[in-house]
């Protein structure tokens, strides 16, 4: 009965919200937070609400999602910030996990150089050392308006009161206990079988988030937390040491920065793959002027996806950690280059991705990454990507702590040629080294109009992160769509890679799916999934704030009413 009348409450307040924001013209929002979960998203706002600007709201918001959104929110993880000023300044932060020091490049191989089954996905060696708290002090540090002790206060009244599961909350939790039990042991806390409706609350979780209110980011980073890291790792076969957190840094880097028509587009450079893939696959389309055809026209997605085709071809080979290796990235995103590239490119047939560079691989696919974005009354905008890697990271939880670790080394190449788990494809420049940061594909973006801010976005989603963010985009600017019918409408998916087409289920006509299988392309209806959860708030010329949030999700928009 408890949990029924809590669930009538939540469903009450949500009703309630709804109803303002529905009783409220656009005009009048002044700020507005969309994250993957809507007590993440209020926090948010509640922060601005009292002066603090985006980079508050970002990290109260980002503390929060670690409480209630335990499969991709983290204070163990990584991730990239794109953000523009109300001043017009961009920039990038790049908190990225890094390989422990006695990491090696052949670590998950076998004595016949055969790669180990799920030993770069669970159990403490696929743990990277974790740069998510030190990324947020990095970011309070140089634009923090409010005490970092009182942005901090939010998670842990969250965490200490609980939090209501949802539906889909379940359904993940229910798909990953047994994995939770064998890495944990049956009495873990996430293992305990909650519904829908129940309230979870994560004392353990709330006591981390004390010593990192107390003492910034050396609560996480020494300490009794730290200590209570490294004991766990190592316990379950991991290599990260005391010395490995402590010589973790963030990195300040330029945004990749390219232009689309009248669009000034900045998403994330390396080590995120996003911004040159995203720049490329743009770029090559831009010729085409897909905007003429109707939206996922067959003729549009033949352009999409053969631009997508050779982009993601360009991924394995050339991109990595730029600390690590020269990355040719004037180059990948020079017009006659990627005019070049597009010369095999027919509308009577596809090309083989065979013909561009060979390989066989299989599909897997784990959506569970998260991203919020964020703009403030005073005009600042961030977006930003944050992940464990796979859903629940390495399933490694630590009970002291009430949080799970990541298995972001997985997003290195084990082997050149071999994919991860997202079927991505990677080389040499993405070979393990100690304190080395792995590629990614997330692509936080900010894009501006005639010199003025017009769009924050990205989206979890592993490899078809790119490619989603790429369609909202076309979406709005393009196909001229208002910003949740952008967020919202079907999307597709191709990355070299495995050569195949990927569909969202139940949303193509059947007669676009066979005018492509003559063509040529491999599509599927097994290869169908979910893709991607994309975040985004839109400015217009006038600027009037609107959002999308994801229905793909339980993301939620909040605004800040003037």
């Amino acid at each position: 009965m408890k949990h029924f009348i809590l669930k009538e409450l939540k469903i009450h307040a949500l009703l309630f919200v709804l109803f303002i924001s529905a009783c409220s013209s656009p005009k009048h929002i002044k700020g507005a937070v969309v994250s993957a979960r809507e007590e993440a998203s209020a926090i948010g706002v509640a922060v601005m609400a009292k002066g603090g600007n985006a980079f508050d709201a970002m990290i109260a918001s980002d503390l929060a999602l670690t409480v209630c959104y335990p499969n991709a929110g983290n204070i163990a993880g990584g991730g990239f910030l794109v953000y523009r000023t109300a001043a017009g300044e961009k920039g990038s932060l790049d908190f990225r996990e890094k390989a422990p020091l006695a990491a090696y490049a052949d670590m998950y191989l076998d004595q016949e150089g055969n790669v180990i089954p799920d030993k770069s996905l669970v159990g403490g060696l696929a743990i990277g050392v974790p740069g998510t708290v030190a990324g947020l002090y990095e970011i309070h540090k140089k634009f923090g308006t409010i005490p970092w002790n009182e942005l901090v206060q939010p998670a842990i009244k969250l965490a200490r009161e609980g939090y209501l599961v949802t539906e889909k909350q379940q359904k993940s939790l229910d798909g990953k206990k047994e994995d939770f039990i064998a890495i944990n042991g049956k009495e873990t806390f996430y293992a305990q079988g909650f519904k829908e409706g129940d309230w979870v609350k994560n004392e353990a979780l709330a006591l981390t988030l004390e010593f990192i209110a107390k003492n910034g980011k050396s609560g996480f980073y020494s300490g009794p937390v730290a200590d209570a890291l490294v004991e766990r790792v190592q316990a379950t076969g991991g290599i990260i040491t005391h010395e490995d957190l402590l010589s973790y840094a963030p990195v300040w880097r330029e945004p990749v920065h390219f232009k689309y028509k009248d669009l000034s587009i900045y998403t994330m450079a390396p080590p995120s793959s996003g911004g040159i893939c995203l720049g490329q696959i743009m770029k090559m389309i831009e010729p085409y002027d897909v905007g003429q055809y109707k939206h996922n026209s067959m003729e549009a997605i033949q352009v999409i996806v053969e631009a997508e085709r050779r982009s993601y071809a360009d991924r394995s080979l050339y991109l990595g950690d730029p600390d690590f290796v020269n990355i040719p990235q004037d180059s990948l995103l020079d017009m006659d280059y990627l005019n070049q590239r597009m010369d095999s490119f027919s509308f009577e047939k596809a090309t083989k991705s065979t013909d561009i560079s060979p390989g066989t691989i299989v599909w897997d696919e784990s959506e569970e990454t998260t991203h919020y974005s964020i703009v403030d009354p005073m005009g600042n905008a961030v977006a930003v990507t944050t992940t464990l890697n796979g859903s629940y990271g390495s399933k490694v939880f630590v009970e002291q702590g009430g949080y799970f670790l990541n298995n972001e080394m997985d997003d290195f190449s084990s082997k050149p040629g071999v994919p991860n788990m997202f079927g991505l494809i990677g080389g040499k420049a993405n070979a393990i080294a100690p304190q080395k940061r792995m590629l990614s594909a997330m692509t936080p973006t900010i894009v501006e109009r005639d010199g003025k801010l017009s769009m924050v976005l990205g989206t979890p989603g592993g490899s078809t992160i790119i490619t989603s963010v790429m369609q909202t985009l076309l979406n709005v600017f393009e196909f001229d769509m208002d910003i949740q019918t952008a967020v919202s409408t079907p999307r597709f998916h191709h990355q070299w890679l495995p050569d195949i087409v990927v569909f969202e289920p139940a949303l193509f006509s059947q007669t676009l799916i066979d005018s492509l299988k003559n063509k040529g392309y491999d599509v599927k209806e097994q290869y169908s999934r979910i893709i991607g959860r994309v975040d985004a708030i839109s400015i217009s010329e006038n600027n009037t704030i609107t959002t999308g949030a994801d229905p793909r999700g339980d993301d939620a928009a909040i605004h800040l009413y003037k």
